[in-house]
């Protein structure tokens, strides 16, 4: 099989692993489960991931991918930008694409107890180098100074899956979210989010936007 088979091989598994996740959010389907619905044997699949944790955590990294590569070209783009003009990117592949915020949740937690040290160190490597590239294509649009793009990915990340956990109320905690002490975490995530990201990007990139 050739390298562009086993690539189309290895999305088709994440594809099914996507949709089960989609349909069971509280639980990860087992590699059984995942070959069934991909129409491969289980033998395959373990082929090319390991463990269902390393699979849901090749997706998260998917969907990771997928965000970069589109806030990359829309900052190589000639002309000026602003935050109004990047943020219907982060809406799209992060804020309001179905699940990614419960599977970036889950993934977290796999890399402290579930996920090998070395895999998961090399994903943070390969996130790390992906950051990299993306702040450095923010300095050069936006004219900031070395590694403030970095860290201005890093502070808005930060403040996407932070603010969501804190407000999310997940299925355990379930009708006790709902208690008066709790009233000040009743607030709308999309509203919140896009007023905090708003206000980090203005000051991080002041008059800059818009003056290209």
């Amino acid at each position: 099989m050739g390298t562009e088979d086993k690539e189309a091989r290895r999305h088709q598994i994440l594809d099914a692993a996507e949709k089960l996740f989609l349909k069971h959010p509280e639980r990860m389907a087992s590699v059984s489960e995942v070959a069934t619905a991909a129409g491969l044997a289980k033998g395959t699949v373990y082929l090319y991931f390991p463990s269902k944790e390393e699979m849901l955590l090749a997706l998260h990294e998917r969907h990771v991918g997928l965000f970069f590569r589109e806030l990359m070209r829309k900052v190589s783009e000639q002309g000026p930008l602003d935050f109004d003009d990047i943020f219907p990117v982060t809406l799209k592949h992060l804020i309001r694409l179905p699940g990614y915020l419960e599977l970036t949740s889950r993934c977290f937690g796999l890399m402290d107890r579930e996920i090998p040290k070395e895999t998961a160190l090399a994903f943070k490597a390969r996130i790390a180098a992906t950051l990299q590239a993306a702040g450095v294509h923010l300095e050069r649009h936006f004219r900031m100074p070395a590694g403030a793009g970095v860290t201005l990915l890093l502070h808005s990340y930060g403040l996407i899956v932070g603010l969501w956990q804190l407000l999310h109320p997940n299925e355990r905690l379930g009708r006790e979210m709902r208690r008066p002490e709790l009233r000040v975490l009743h607030r709308d995530y999309d509203k919140e989010i896009e007023n905090a990201l708003r206000a980090l990007w203005r000051g991080s990139i002041g008059t800059k936007g818009k003056t290209r």
